[in-house]
């Protein structure tokens, strides 16, 4: 087990992000994550540098340590003070960046995480309100303004992933979910069928889907084996018929599913 810390005057997610990215590479380690946001004045980086400090004599090796700090005093005494081994992921691209583009950084905290431009932020509430508001075919009145429609049986992925697309990328995501009405016709259902060119599909491997569903509701119908195989057969039938695009997302997660559905949709990120 290793000590791992994300130090930041922020959030603290950029640190976090990077650092567990960079982690997942060393899956024969086991690592114990701290995150230590809004590190922004010398009291509390005090306090943070005696957290990494007991960490490091419980384990009996120096943390690791993955820095955001802006502020150029503050990351001067968390490399000279700390009993972890830092990676300043500021100023390892930061001096770079200001050569390369011949100015100075702004070296303003919460930046990348904050609400930032208004504009932008409002875009992504409102994307984010469409998808809640836009759930499991509950409204689909207002279709017309989707940027995308995923389709697929219940509990295949689509409200996690419609969420985020909202949340990261700005696009406006509703989701239908097909029932065993929809496959008794064979036929695209009719509300779907003018906006044929907004929709996509995803499916999962019948084994993960009897999983998911046991979970929710243990030894029914519903999580049946053959219900998942069946609606799973009939989903998969429709997308092949009628043309329409389509993901298996067993062994992905909510961002690979989102991030390859923007790139096999052409869909136009708005953040």
């Amino acid at each position: 087990m290793r000590s791992v810390f994300y130090v930041s005057d922020g959030t603290g997610i950029t640190a976090e992000t990077l650092g567990h990215t960079l982690l997942t590479q060393f899956d024969q380690v086991q690592f114990s994550p701290v995150n230590l946001p809004f590190v922004d004045s010398e009291e509390k980086l005090d306090a943070a540098l005696l957290r990494i400090s007991r960490a490091a004599d419980q384990d009996g090796a120096p943390p690791l340590v993955f820095s955001t700090l802006i502020d150029r005093r503050l990351r001067e005494a968390l490399a000279s003070r700390c009993k972890g081994v830092v990676f300043d992921l500021f100023e390892t691209y930061t001096s770079g960046l200001e050569k390369a583009l011949g100015v100075s950084a702004n070296h303003v905290a919460g930046r990348s995480h904050g609400m930032g431009n208004l504009h932008t932020y409002t875009r992504r509430i409102n994307a984010l309100n469409y998808a809640l508001a836009n759930d499991d075919g509950a409204v689909v009145r207002d279709y017309p303004m989707a940027d995308v429609i995923l389709m697929g049986v219940s509990r295949s992925g689509k409200t996690p992933t419609c969420l985020y697309l909202a949340l990261q990328f700005g696009i406006q995501a509703a989701n239908y979910p097909l029932t065993e009405d929809d496959f008794e016709t064979g036929d695209l259902p009719g509300l779907l069928v003018p906006y044929r060119n907004k929709l996509f599909g995803l499916t999962v491997d019948p084994e993960r889907l009897q999983q998911i569903r046991s979970e929710r509701r243990p030894n029914s119908r519903y999580a049946s084996a053959e219900q998942c195989r069946k609606e799973l057969a009939a989903a998969e039938a429709l997308f092949r018929r009628e043309q329409i695009p389509y993901l298996n997302i067993t062994f992905m997660s909510v961002e690979e599913i989102a991030a390859t559905l923007v790139h096999q949709a052409g869909l136009k990120k708005r953040l």
